[in-house]
């Protein structure tokens, strides 16, 4: 199934979320819940894509037939009007092969494919970790690349190298070296796409397409707009965007951050994705009135105001 929103310079789509996964009050997955969450995301935050199982997914604590199964969900509901990308890396390159062939199969119209992490493999070993994957399916691949969490960074010259790949397209960075990517840029045909909702607006000024964001669960539609903004030429008005936002990236990201606050700010805007699974835990309650007061600033409109 062919996604309507890639184009060449935006293979993905420009805005998309990395989806959480809801869960039941009794931890199971709740696939309904996964189908009004992506409806939602594309409909009234205005994604053009969707990353269903990556780590604000809290795919290391769910199972391969549930993530089989939510690709295919989310795919049957939103995949006619939104890219849907499914996270398949792990730190093992044969269960990656399997997950991106569940995917393939599920409807995913491409895959989120993170370094291995936690064992550190050198950089002939990420090089051929990412081809074996990408070989595996006809499906096209964005490289994650976040050391902070997987203690291993896709070094430049790796990039490079990945990208003479056919399969191979873009880059989610959470690496945060704009130079870096520059000169990947400059030297590839990668297309790079912020990952980290604090530099999605400098990422865009040095030639990223759009954004892979986690505050995009409630303020998808803003920064949707503030990428219109840059490409329209309106510098002033992507920052206004930007700048009107700092709260809610404060809010989400730079506390307990990722599922555990994007599930706690959809909560707060009447969009319930139930609890987080072990390891994670529920935001305590004063981490709620913090993140309340931030979506206040940030000009979100909560279920109760």
């Amino acid at each position: 199934m062919a996604s309507p929103t890639r184009t060449s310079d935006a293979p993905f789509g420009r805005m998309l979320t990395a989806m959480v996964t809801p869960f039941t009050s009794e931890g199971a997955v709740d696939y309904d819940a996964a189908r009004a969450l992506a409806a939602y995301l594309v409909d009234d935050q205005r994604n053009d894509g969707i990353v269903v199982n990556g780590t604000t997914g809290e795919s290391p604590v769910t199972g391969d037939e549930e993530k089989e199964r939510l690709v295919r969900v989310v795919a049957e509901t939103v995949g006619d009007r939104a890219t849907v990308v499914a996270g398949a890396g792990t730190y093992d390159t044969h269960h990656s092969v399997e997950l991106a062939r569940r995917a393939e199969r599920a409807g995913a119209h491409a895959l989120l494919l993170v370094t291995p992490y936690y064992n550190k493999p050198p950089q002939e070993g990420v090089y051929r970790h990412f081809v074996s994957v990408a070989d595996a399916t006809g499906l096209p691949v964005m490289l994650y690349d976040i050391p902070g969490r997987t203690g291993t960074p896709i070094a430049t010259e790796t990039l490079i190298r990945l990208g003479q790949h056919d399969r191979i397209l873009a880059v989610k960075d959470a690496k945060g070296d704009l130079y870096a990517g520059s000169h990947v840029m400059s030297a590839t045909d990668l297309v790079f796409y912020s990952g980290d909702d604090a530099l999605n607006l400098p990422w865009l000024s040095v030639g990223a397409a759009g954004f892979v964001s986690v505050v995009g669960h409630v303020v998808g539609s803003e920064l949707a707009r503030m990428i219109e903004r840059h490409r329209a030429g309106d510098p002033e008005g992507a920052l206004a965007i930007h700048r009107r936002l700092l709260p809610v990236v404060d809010g989400i990201m730079m506390k307990a951050g990722g599922a555990i606050m994007a599930k706690a700010a959809l909560e707060l805007v009447g969009r319930p994705a139930g609890p987080v699974r072990p390891p994670l835990v529920e935001a305590a309650q004063e981490q709620i009135a913090e993140l309340r007061a931030c979506l206040v600033a940030g000009g979100v409109k909560l279920s109760d105001t």
